[in-house]
């Protein structure tokens, strides 16, 4: 099993919006950054954990988990004219966009603010942490992850 962190922006998509999808799951659409969507693509698998993280929003953090149900498949909302991600490059016979189906696990009792994790030894070399970390599809090793649900508790 692999760990990861997704960030989303809770006014598009929330922690709540996944718990209260059917079946607590959905796809994660509209990732449009070519080394997120290799990690969706290549990476990221069945199993997988993931760290649900909240941005641009007071406090920013992490807020819960979700699991990966179903490993990289190609993004359909590219191939639709009248979606927000649509992109005319990708085919589908040659997709360009990927994502996931993730499933709600639970909330944290409280968020886990970035200011938080950036000041905890033990997490200074995730990449979060780093000084220009923008991605929005993060790896986390077991040893960050496993801090982190100490953290959490």
């Amino acid at each position: 099993m692999n760990y990861w962190l997704f960030k989303t922006e809770p006014n598009v998509f929330s922690i709540e919006d996944l718990k209260n999808s059917p079946n607590k799951t959905c796809f994660w659409e509209g990732v449009r950054n070519y080394q997120a969507r290799n990690l969706l693509r290549d990476d990221i698998k069945k199993g997988d954990s993931v760290l649900f993280y909240h941005s641009r929003v007071e406090p920013i953090g992490i807020v819960g988990l979700a699991v990966v149900t179903k490993a990289g498949y190609p993004d359909k909302f590219a191939f639709e004219p009248s979606h927000k991600y649509f992109d005319p490059k990708s085919k589908p016979e040659n997709p360009t966009w990927y994502g996931v189906d993730v499933k709600y696990v639970r909330h944290f009792p409280r968020v886990l603010t970035l200011t938080e994790l950036k000041a905890n030894k033990e997490l200074s070399k995730m990449v979060l942490t780093q000084k220009g970390s923008r991605l929005s599809i993060q790896p986390v090793t077991e040893s960050e992850y496993n801090t982190i649900l100490d953290l959490s508790k």
